[in-house]
């Protein structure tokens, strides 16, 4: 009997967020033979200087640069939430949806932003790291949280670990030395966001910031999360 893929749900605040954050280990997971499930909260849409340019058309954009990076990364499969930009609250809509993707693809692993990161945080970024959280636990668990989940066949379902990008309290580091170049690729497909960043620029600052994660470690770069293990 063949192995059922093990799946990773990767919850993004915009398009771009996640190949930041985490392509390096999503390119070493596909390589696995792990299926990765990217949900994209919002559409991106103010996410352009250009004066000219009207929100629906970077949405639009920017959906596309996120298919093209996530092919390049082997995902299997890209969800669009499309929450307009910036406007991200933590209410029981916006977490039920998460549930309801949780309890369809029975993720062992889910990764996301970091809610916690003091200060200076895209608001965005911290509404969705919130909101996953409690959909994970204790919502797509209970078997009574949105009990009208039940009637559409989605059974509770246990996330084993959770993975934090961009935290202030980083205790897992993943080995991305063999996959930085596909993590800097996939980066490159987000042209209407890093279009006036030279390559060799982009390039020298991701080394030298996944260098920084991989201190300590036996490997040269390193993708550096917050892990937390779901116990109950």
């Amino acid at each position: 009997m063949a192995t059922k893929p093990a799946y990773v749900m990767v919850v993004t605040p915009h398009p771009d967020d996640a190949e930041y954050g985490v392509a390096g280990t999503v390119a070493r997971w596909t390589a696995e033979g792990k299926e990765i499930i990217y949900v994209v909260c919002t559409s991106g849409d103010k996410g352009t200087s250009d004066p000219n340019m009207k929100p629906e058309e970077i949405a639009k954009i920017r959906e596309q640069e996120q298919l093209a990076a996530a092919k390049l990364l082997g995902v299997r499969e890209v969800i669009f939430l499309r929450h307009p930009d910036q406007t991200l609250e933590d209410t029981p809509e916006f977490r039920k949806e998460l549930v309801r993707l949780i309890r369809m693809y029975r993720p062992e692993i889910v990764v996301t932003a970091d809610p916690y990161r003091r200060y200076i945080w895209h608001r965005d970024h911290r509404i969705t790291g919130r909101v996953t959280l409690d959909a994970v636990f204790p919502f797509a668990r209970d078997h009574l949280s949105y009990p009208d989940l039940l009637d559409e066949g989605l059974q509770p379902h246990k996330v084993r670990e959770v993975l934090l990008w961009a935290s202030e309290d980083p205790n897992y580091r993943s080995d991305v030395t063999d996959t930085f170049d596909i993590k800097i690729a996939a980066l490159r497909c987000h042209k209407s966001q890093i279009g006036r960043v030279p390559a060799s620029a982009l390039e020298k600052w991701m080394r030298d910031r996944q260098e920084e994660m991989a201190e300590g470690e036996d490997f040269e770069l390193a993708e550096a999360f917050h892990r937390e293990e779901i116990l109950w």
